[in-house]
């Protein structure tokens, strides 16, 4: 072996002092040849490594997405209930520790033909409270799920027989109420707004605070903003109306834009409705033949139903685009001004764009608008 060959050279045979030192230097090498195999073969043990606990990742919010919930309301004998009150509750879906849930209502009223219709409801348990004149209050309980559209079976109301009992009733202002609260959802393609569109056969008329409401709410909706602003730069980039160029012209016709849009929403929607006692709502027809539905959108275009349910000539509408285009010659440039023709040229032109304008009502716009109600009764 090459350790025994080191140890018994020639070099090592006789007792010479060289020879002892040759001895002395060689044997530490010699002994650390010997043992390094045992090195190799039995390696240093390494301590042991534990890793470190790995902390939980926080839990991500789940997203919730609302969801509707569809019903139809009857008595006894299937009679549907009209003006029923439906008044929906849940319990909030992430209540902390030290706070109890808090309780949220939605509510709304049934139909004619006692259907009703609840949006934007939040996944979930809910409750809902059937409170009808005449009958026992009746309370239906359930789960919705994410994004589910939720059609509950036929709610029978049972006539009450108490001698003593409380009624909860919605005044015609309450009903109105809840009716353009409903309105106000409706967007064409869930975006452009769509608030004067009735799908209710039989409206409750407005209350003149609630003309202001609607005309007040359309006036500042961001969308409409934004439509105008679009309508000025168009102008803009067609050098429409003698305003030159640059901010300074930008600022001036969308200023008139937005002016002919305030004008012809508060006189034509709020003021002379108000002072003719008028709707100024188009209402959804939905029944009848293409022909029949078609007549009755273009007459809507120069006749209104009356606070009063009766049809009548739309005065309001008539008039109000006459002062909003006499209006404008107060700020249009002195060369873009429009003389009496003009002003009147104008009106039968905002009256031909009216007929358009309920024709795609009729036909196209309620399959591009969500927030209706599922099923809409003809109007008269």
């Amino acid at each position: 072996m090459r350790r025994a060959g080191i140890l018994h050279s020639s070099t090592l045979a006789g007792p010479h002092p060289n020879h002892a030192a040759a001895i002395c230097r060689l044997l530490p090498v010699a002994l650390v040849l010997y043992l390094l195999p045992f090195a190799a073969s039995s390696p240093a043990q390494q301590p042991e490594h534990t890793p470190a606990p790995t902390a939980p990742l926080p839990a991500m919010p789940i997203p919730q997405t609302q969801g509707s919930i569809t019903g139809i309301v009857t008595d006894a004998d299937d009679a549907s209930i009209s003006n029923a009150r439906i008044i929906l509750t849940d319990t909030a879906s992430s209540p902390t520790e030290n706070s109890p849930p808090q309780q949220k209502a939605l509510t709304a009223l049934t139909a004619n033909d006692g259907s009703f219709i609840l949006t934007s409801i939040p996944p979930g348990p809910f409750t809902l409270t059937i409170v009808a004149t005449g009958f026992a209050t009746r309370q239906v309980t359930g789960q919705l799920q994410p994004s589910q559209a939720l059609t509950l079976d036929t709610i029978v109301l049972v006539a009450s027989s108490a001698t003593t009992e409380i009624q909860v009733t919605a005044t015609q202002t309450d009903i109105a109420q809840a009716q353009i609260g409903e309105e106000e959802k409706q967007r064409v393609l869930g975006v452009i707004p769509n608030f004067y569109v009735s799908y209710v056969s039989d409206p409750v008329p407005l209350t003149p605070a609630q003309k202001f409401q609607l005309a007040g709410h359309t006036l500042i909706d961001p969308v409409n903003l934004i439509l105008n602003g679009v309508a000025a730069g168009v102008q803009q980039a067609t050098d429409t109306y003698a305003w030159g160029e640059g901010v300074e012209g930008y600022s001036k016709r969308y200023a008139a834009a937005y002016g002919n849009f305030l004008t012809g929403t508060l006189l034509g929607d709020a003021v002379l409705p108000i002072l003719f006692k008028q709707d100024p709502r188009y209402f959804y027809k939905g029944a009848g033949t293409i022909r029949h539905r078609a007549l009755y959108a273009i007459a809507n275009a120069v006749i209104c139903k009356g606070d009063n349910h009766h049809w009548q000539v739309n005065y309001s509408a008539i008039l109000g685009g006459l002062a909003s285009g006499a209006l404008s010659n107060l700020y249009y440039p002195a060369p873009n001004r429009s003389g009496v023709g003009l002003t009147f040229e104008a009106a039968g032109f905002g009256t031909a764009i009216s007929a358009a304008s309920n024709l795609l009502q009729e036909f196209l716009i309620p399959k591009l608008t969500p927030h209706i109600p599922p099923k809409a009764p003809p109007n008269p």
